[in-house]
């Protein structure tokens, strides 16, 4: 991919298969075949990810990096634990291929044996694809076997290719499910460039950092200039309910019979209808929110850039059709971290005063507005709903006394204007603050403030990749949350 601001589309061959295989060459060429006509689609890379049992599972690994796929391990047991199923000759050929992997996960760490077994299996399935299973067609010999994961990724719906291990035939099932490519993903890198955050020309045309930076910067460009600004819109609808009342309650009130003031009510009216539509149709058809979500993880994958591991923040996430852009983000993370490592310190004072530093400055910002806003709006309540009492307690006194008759301008503002306008006035005050949220985001800003400080601080001190790691993960998995709450409060509150 030529483009210095899109992002790769990554699709994942999982594999499940024999421990015994009989004829290793032959199996071999038939894996090499499947993988080789995989990648014969240029529009999308593959990753290959299986556990490395003695067997089918070693072959198919070797095969995939042979063919340049990266390849991801995923592992029943932590090594310790996991090397008493090898002998001594045969582990020292996994850590050798564990070397080349480029991610290594462990499934399970106290269930028994054969449950790690079924599990690692299981997830392999989960996170792929497109399964590869080298399978006789014969029932499981023990749990978490290859016909047990094969019935699995049967049930779920998961496209399948099956090699027979004896006649090396393929077949393939459920093949009308794999989808190549991403709409979603294709239509964020389908934005339209920020010129000033392209990479110079004299940097590495596969310099993956500076092609997620161009990548956030078009994202985050086009998030802030096509959002529909739901609740601005939301406020003018009221305020011209409002004034069609006030229109009507001067109509009452001053006994004026001018013939513009009909006219001017029905226009009120009808404007307020039109951007209440205006609404549904910004919902329905901007994906200004998509974009923002995109920006937000992508700067979070940026602010992470550099971490020797991947600490996979976006896995308790399930934001439909954002999923290729988070493997994307974590594959391109994990090799620019084996390409190029980032020092310790370098790392640590990036973050530190890029990341926190940044994020402590928005949010004491975000609420140094949310305050003042909050207070007037609390404050205007207070006093409209106080006055609208005491005009309600002057007319409601005056009836006692009928005798005592009031002076034109009270009865007409005192006691026919104002008992109308100020509950109105008072209950768009209140729903103000209601409607753009000020009450949680106020209490969320100080939260996160207290929660950055103490992250800053805890940081400051550490001095080992795991303790920084630790970090990290406490300061963006918080800095996400933020993000995934805004996410549903706005989804539900514009859809209602």
């Amino acid at each position: 991919m030529s483009e210095s601001d899109h992002l790769p589309v990554f699709h994942v061959v999982g594999f499940t298969g024999h421990r015994q295989v009989q004829n290793a060459p032959g199996l071999e060429q038939a894996i090499d075949a499947v993988l080789a006509e995989l990648q014969r689609d240029a529009s999308v890379e593959w990753v290959a990810l299986s556990s490395v049992a003695a067997g089918g599972d070693m072959l198919f690994a070797r095969t995939a990096l042979r063919l340049g796929l990266g390849w991801e391990a995923v592992l029943p047991l932590p090594p310790a634990e996991f090397c008493r199923d090898f002998s001594e000759v045969t582990w020292s050929d996994v850590e050798a291929l564990l070397a080349q992997s480029e991610q290594v996960r462990v499934i399970g760490s106290r269930a028994q044996r054969e449950d790690a077994y079924l599990d690692c299996g299981m997830e392999t399935v989960n996170h792929c694809d497109l399964l590869l299973a080298v399978w006789d067609g014969e029932p499981a010999r023990g749990r978490g076997g290859t016909a047990e994961i094969v019935a699995y990724a049967r049930e779920i719906g998961r496209p399948l290719v099956i090699i027979n291990p004896r006649m090396f035939t393929v077949r393939r099932e459920h093949f009308d499910r794999l989808q190549l490519g991403d709409r979603h993903l294709s239509r964020l890198n389908d934005l339209a460039p920020v010129p000033s955050a392209l990479p110079p020309a004299a940097a590495e045309p596969d310099d993956d950092r500076s092609r997620v930076q161009a990548f956030h910067a078009k994202a985050d460009h086009a998030a802030t200039h096509s959002a529909p600004h739901f609740r601005m819109l939301i406020t003018i609808t009221i305020s011209l309910h409002v004034l069609a009342t006030m229109l009507a309650a001067a109509t009452l009130a001053f006994d004026l019979h001018l013939p513009a003031i009909p006219w001017s009510k029905l226009l009120c009216l009808m404007a307020a209808l039109g951007v209440a539509l205006l609404l549904r149709y910004r919902r329905d058809r901007h994906d200004w929110m998509r974009f923002r979500l995109a920006a937000e993880i992508t700067r979070s994958a940026l602010a992470t850039w550099g971490l020797p591991r991947a600490l996979r923040l976006f896995d308790d996430f399930d934001w439909a059709g954002l999923e290729p852009l988070r493997r994307s983000l974590d594959v391109l993370q994990r090799r620019s971290a084996r390409a190029r490592p980032v020092e310790f310190d370098e790392f640590k004072q990036r973050y530190l005063n890029g990341r926190i530093r940044g994020q402590l400055v928005y949010f004491t910002h975000q609420e140094a507005r949310a305050i003042p806003w909050l207070k007037r709006l609390r404050g205007g309540f207070y006093v409209v709903s106080v006055l609208a009492i005491c005009f309600a307690a002057a007319h409601a006194s005056h009836s006692l006394i009928p005798e005592v008759i009031a002076p034109g301008w009270v009865q007409r503002w005192v006691y026919g204007f104002s008992p109308i306008m100020l509950p109105v006035f008072a209950a768009v005050l209140i729903s103000l603050v209601s409607i753009n949220d000020l009450h949680r985001r106020v209490a969320r800003y100080k939260e996160m403030q207290v929660r950055l400080e103490a992250a800053r601080k805890e940081g400051t001190f550490v001095q080992t990749w795991g303790s920084l790691e630790r970090v990290v993960a406490k300061a963006e998995r918080a800095l996400l949350q933020e993000v995934f709450e805004w996410h549903s409060i706005t989804s539900f509150t514009e859809s209602h």
